[in-house]
């Protein structure tokens, strides 16, 4: 990346980003991967002059953006008023100033697609300003930042990148007692365990309700406790206080089988990898057997104290659930997944594939990309491990420079009788070639994918296209695909070590029929 900069920044970024000139602007490059905008405070005393500069670092940063390419993302930073002390001043012109820059900032995000804004404060209001600013090495080399939070700022930095590219973990596990509550609820019952009132009860009511709301914003709670069922049933029931109640959980496992068979049991069921999970115990026993046994399971300590939950819940989403934007699809995730938790049970009273199949009254909607859907197109590359034909990951602004470009990309969503799955798959077609095909691994087994492709491949056949070419990329997650070209009717062409091959296909003579029960729609 190139890092726009107005002092010495470059012990605070990646070995691979190259960096202007101090306040520099005349050049723009347009062969690197994408930018960063990092202006801070400048240092003077004359604050008339440090106000107009300030302001006028806002007129530089709209100069530089009508010249980036639109496709590349363009990360900007937000400036700390407070970075250092400025003295004789009370710091109101300031303020103003570095208020409207910031303000600025934020209008070139909602001018421009590619353009995302991190706020520095974030970071900076973590340490007095004598530890972000030293002056020492400023008059030694004009640096804007305390070269001992380097690391730290690169590893903030790092989750920043992380959160924008829409990186997080997929679900909490849960136990009960003593984590949502406070008390063992089969020894003090349902009026006796911990809940609301008075303190610790309070703490854990809050948590629940920090809890409900993450689940609202896209990620899956479940609950894994050594329990009886039916207690637990009648507590979600009965107890006045209690927020988290059954229908929030996709699923659960409340028994006396140890954590680990259970956490296995509830990864298959809802069909997604164990290292999206993160197991949240407060018995430090249970942690170290997830730990152990479930190495890829992330496993946080528990607070030792009830009034630390809010402490701990921040640290939960900041590490691991945190993205830049919540797209509608995610907040339909805990209810997309008891509906697939259903929809495994259901099966299992068929003995005919074929008729379970059409018993489940599969719409597919297959529609191009557009300005409401790009945004979860761009998550999916970016969270989709299993089923990826390339696992190659794009931005947002990256898919509306491919349709730009004149590449033909196709979202599809999922509906039967159960529920709907919203967006869960993608192909992008570059000329003659699928750069991407992806399917959530929530719609897999049901032959939907196949039925997406051939119907794709229909598509492009009447618009006169003749032949198509593809690849298989391997990955550590992604071998369950790596025979699924073969199974739409595309030809191997070659096969290197590495296991990487290629296909081709005439549609010609390809064989594209579809089975009857997938309703198919165009938009």
């Amino acid at each position: 990346m190139f890092v726009f900069r107005n002092n010495t920044v470059e012990r605070f970024f990646s070995k691979n980003c190259t960096f202007s000139g101090y306040d520099d602007i005349s050049n723009v490059p347009q062969e690197v991967d994408g930018y960063v905008w990092f202006y801070q405070m400048p240092v003077k005393y004359d604050v008339e002059q440090l106000c107009a500069e300030v302001r006028g670092y806002a007129q530089k940063l709209n100069f530089v953006l009508v010249q980036v390419d639109k496709a590349k993302p363009f990360i900007a930073l937000t400036m700390d008023e407070n970075a250092y002390s400025v003295p004789f001043t009370s710091g109101t012109e300031l303020m103003a100033a570095v208020t409207d820059y910031n303000a600025a900032l934020l209008q070139a995000e909602a001018d421009y697609a590619n353009v995302k804004l991190i706020d520095i404060r974030e970071f900076t209001r973590r340490y007095p300003a004598d530890e972000v600013f030293d002056w020492k090495f400023w008059f030694i080399s004009q640096m804007g930042m305390n070269p001992k939070v380097t690391k730290p700022f690169m590893e903030w930095f790092a989750r920043k990148l992380g959160e924008i590219a829409l990186k997080r973990k997929k679900c909490l596990v849960l136990d009960l007692d003593n984590t949502l509550w406070g008390g063992v609820l089969g020894e003090d019952g349902i009026d006796g365990i911990k809940l609301g009132g008075d303190y610790p009860g309070k703490a854990f009511h809050y948590f629940q309700e920090a809890l409900l709301e993450l689940s609202r914003n896209g990620v899956i709670l479940t609950v894994c406790s050594k329990n009886n069922e039916a207690d637990v049933l009648e507590a979600w029931k009965k107890n006045p206080f209690m927020v988290l109640k059954k229908d929030n959980f996709a699923t659960w496992r409340i028994n006396w089988t140890d954590k680990g068979t259970n956490i296995r049991e509830m990864a298959e069921e809802l069909n997604i990898g164990l290292d999206s999970f993160v197991f949240v115990d407060d018995n430090p026993t249970e942690r170290e057997l997830i730990r152990q046994t479930l190495p890829m399971v992330t496993v946080p300590e528990f607070p030792a104290q009830p009034y630390e939950l809010p402490i701990f819940f921040r640290e939960l989403v900041e590490k691991y659930f945190r993205v830049y934007s919540v797209t509608g699809e995610d907040k339909k995730k805990t209810e997309q997944y008891k509906a697939n938790a259903q929809r495994t049970q259901a099966q299992k009273s068929f003995v005919d594939f074929d008729a379970f199949l059409n018993s489940l009254d599969i719409q597919i909607t297959i529609e191009q990309a557009n300005e409401f859907n790009i945004p979860r197109i761009a998550q999916m590359t970016q969270k989709t491990n299993q089923f990826n034909l390339t696992t190659r990951r794009y931005t947002d602004a990256d898919v509306r420079g491919f349709v730009e470009q004149g590449w033909k990309i196709w979202c599809i969503s999922v509906a039967d009788k159960f529920g709907d799955n919203g967006i869960t798959g993608c192909v992008m077609v570059n000329d003659s070639e699928i750069d991407t095909f992806l399917l959530s691994c929530r719609i897999l087994g049901k032959g939907i994918e196949v039925a997406f492709a051939k119907k794709i491949l229909s598509m492009l056949r009447e618009d006169s296209c003749t032949e198509l070419s593809a690849q298989y990329l391997p990955t550590t997650k992604n071998a369950q695909v790596k025979d699924f070209y073969e199974k739409c009717g595309f030809t191997c062409t070659t096969e290197n070590v590495s296991g990487c091959k290629g296909y081709t296909i005439k549609l010609a003579d390809a064989d594209l029929s579809i089975k009857e029960y997938y309703h198919i729609t165009i938009k």
